[in-house]
């Protein structure tokens, strides 16, 4: 073997021995946390009135769970209204960016105080902490957070937001487990379920699992259709309106 082909193969042996050794260098706590859903599929038929999903998962240590679940994200503009010369009108509005469509944190334990601002912010963990940002650059904090808590409002009288802290409950000292509910009126889309591990005040580990809601059956077929013909479906529409009412009248003038 000549001296080139030994350098040539010593490269390679040098890079597996390298990266062995990072593995084995890696701190302890990187998969100290396994979580995974009940269903990674929500179907939403014409009978759906909203379902459960629960989440199971297992931690090799002490320390608390918090469980976010959130998403699609989307544009949502907030309005206020004011009186007008007597009259209700919309008076100021701000759009904000990225909201998730859907917002609910579970935790075994309460956080506040124990973990800081400044890691519950990091990953979103909590109401307070979820990064609404406005398209408006030049806004004052105070009317941010006024319209910032319109928003919550509204989504949680929605029944999108959850309107207090769910409980992730452990069985035993390693397995623990916490009930996601969606509502009937859930958005379709890719949402994630992301899971810490908190001790000592900071997150150890974490690992985000994909969840999908979906339109399956004859109102999957519906809504495509509205989407690929929106014009013909108008039509369709006002078509099958008046020939109910045309029905409904000779049905009542033979009564």
């Amino acid at each position: 073997m000549t001296r080139r082909h030994r350098r040539l193969l010593a490269l390679p042996i040098a890079l597996l021995a390298g990266f062995c050794l990072w593995q084995a260098s890696r701190p302890a706590w990187a998969q100290s946390l396994v979580a995974d859903l009940s269903s990674h599929l929500i179907a939403i038929t014409t009978g759906f009135t909203g379902t459960d999903v629960v989440l199971f998962g297992a931690v090799d240590g002490d320390g608390d769970v918090a469980v976010v679940v959130q998403g699609p994200e989307g544009e949502v503009t907030v309005r206020r209204k004011d009186r007008v010369a007597g009259i209700w009108m919309n008076v100021e509005d701000v759009a904000f960016a990225r909201v998730p469509a859907y917002y609910n944190v579970a935790v075994t334990a309460p956080l506040d105080g124990v973990v800081p601002p400044t890691v519950l912010q990091r990953h979103e963990i909590g109401l307070d902490y979820v990064r609404l940002l406005p398209e408006k650059a030049k806004l004052s904090p105070e009317k941010l957070a006024e319209f910032r808590a319109a928003l919550i409002r509204n989504k949680q009288r929605a029944g999108l937001y959850t309107t207090e802290v769910g409980e992730v409950s452990f069985l035993g000292q390693r397995l623990f487990r916490t009930r996601i509910f969606f509502p009937a009126n859930v958005a379709t889309g890719t949402y994630t379920a992301s899971v810490f591990l908190i001790r000592d005040g900071d997150v150890v580990s974490a690992q985000t699992t994909p969840l999908l809601v979906s339109k399956i059956g004859f109102s999957a077929n519906v809504f495509e259709f509205a989407q690929r013909n929106s014009v013909f479906y108008a039509i369709l529409g006002i078509m099958l309106a008046v020939t109910s009412g045309w029905l409904a009248g000779i049905v009542f003038r033979k009564s």
